[in-house]
């Protein structure tokens, strides 16, 4: 049987990136690798655009927090999940499986845990989410993206960071190859692969103000654009897969306090605004990712509820008057390529 590794995790472009961003290095060691994703989520699309990756779908659950009749048909898809994922892992007989976490993979993990396939788990968020609290069980190692999660969360818990793209272009390339031709400082307004209604709604109505100072790209998330504005200062992209290229011509940012989307920022020396989701629409995992952010200087918060420009403004200001205090404390936080890592552990942990 081939030397394979089965990878997983998905809902989110967040839970896809990371295994996408390893390919390189894990087709070096494997010489088959696959993965199980859900039947309708983000990670089919991603995984099929940017990899070679043999794609297999499972039934997948996921915890609704606000509708708890419809949390009662947990127990019976999960279980058909598992199930699901059992039969690929028998037909591939991995020698490890690699979960980036998310209620996708947790029925994959539970399944290796079963058939005696090693896993090794990735945390993104300071705090670990419900289904790598879950998946802890089964797992040998978590890979975290912040050191404070790996010294709280125990024994199997261990600092890697996440796996980061390089960029060989030239910001006057990138410039070029976007058509964005402009001496201001660059804006990059994110909310996330899926988009942020109250943050894109907020861009629309004051982009005629904003753009007396900066020039905004804004990632509006699919279906979400506004087809009414017309700004030469301002650039609409519903989703690119150039997102490192806009990071690395971007000054400053303003975006939702997703785990990944924080390193991929702040190794790119952004200064960012994070607006985090809301706890009602999440379990607060942003919130808690944006208070230790701003706690280190490494960013500023303005929670949504107060999103108003008079607040972004000064938000903005204050990124710009701390420049070197912020810079400073993201370079000795040192958000170095965790590709390296996350590798020596796959290796390490893997049957043979």
């Amino acid at each position: 049987m081939e030397n394979t590794i089965v990878l997983t995790g998905g809902g989110t472009a967040g839970h896809v990136t990371l295994n996408i961003n390893l390919k390189n290095e894990l087709s070096k060691h494997f010489s088959k690798i696959v993965y199980i994703g859900s039947k309708n989520g983000i990670e089919h699309e991603l995984v099929k655009k940017n990899t070679n990756y043999t794609y297999h779908s499972i039934t997948t659950v996921k915890l609704e927090r606000k509708k708890i009749f419809k949390n009662l048909s947990i127990p019976f898809k999960l279980k058909k999940g598992i199930n699901e994922a059992k039969e690929v892992l028998k037909q591939y007989k991995p020698a490890i499986v690699f979960s980036k976490g998310g209620y996708v993979g947790l029925p994959v993990v539970i399944a290796a845990k079963k058939l005696k396939i090693p896993v090794v788990c990735h945390e993104s968020d300071i705090t670990m989410g419900l289904a790598n609290k879950l998946a802890k069980k089964y797992a040998t190692t978590i890979c975290c993206n912040f050191e404070k999660t790996a010294k709280t969360g125990g024994q199997k818990c261990v600092y890697t960071g996440m796996p980061l793209k390089q960029v060989l272009l030239s910001k006057t390339e990138i410039k070029n190859n976007l058509n964005i031709k402009t001496t201001k400082p660059i804006l990059l307004v994110t909310g996330g692969s899926l988009g942020a209604q109250a943050i894109n709604n907020f861009i629309f109505k004051n982009i005629d103000e904003l753009t007396k100072k900066y020039f905004v790209i804004h990632i509006v998330g699919k279906h979400n654009k506004n087809n009414n504005i017309s700004n030469k200062d301002y650039m609409q992209i519903e989703f690119t897969n150039k997102m490192w290229q806009i990071m690395k011509i971007s000054d400053y940012a303003l975006s939702r306090a997703g785990a990944n989307t924080i390193i991929e920022l702040l190794s790119n020396n952004i200064l960012t605004i994070f607006v985090p989701l809301p706890k009602g629409a999440s379990r607060g995992d942003q919130i808690e990712n944006a208070k230790y952010l701003e706690k280190n200087n490494f960013s500023t918060t303005i929670l949504q509820e107060n999103l108003t420009f008079e607040n972004l403004q000064k938000s903005l200001n204050f990124l710009e008057n701390n420049s070197d205090l912020i810079k400073k404390s993201i370079k000795n936080a040192n958000f170095e390529d965790g590709t390296q890592k996350i590798i020596n552990i796959i290796l390490k942990e893997k049957s043979t």
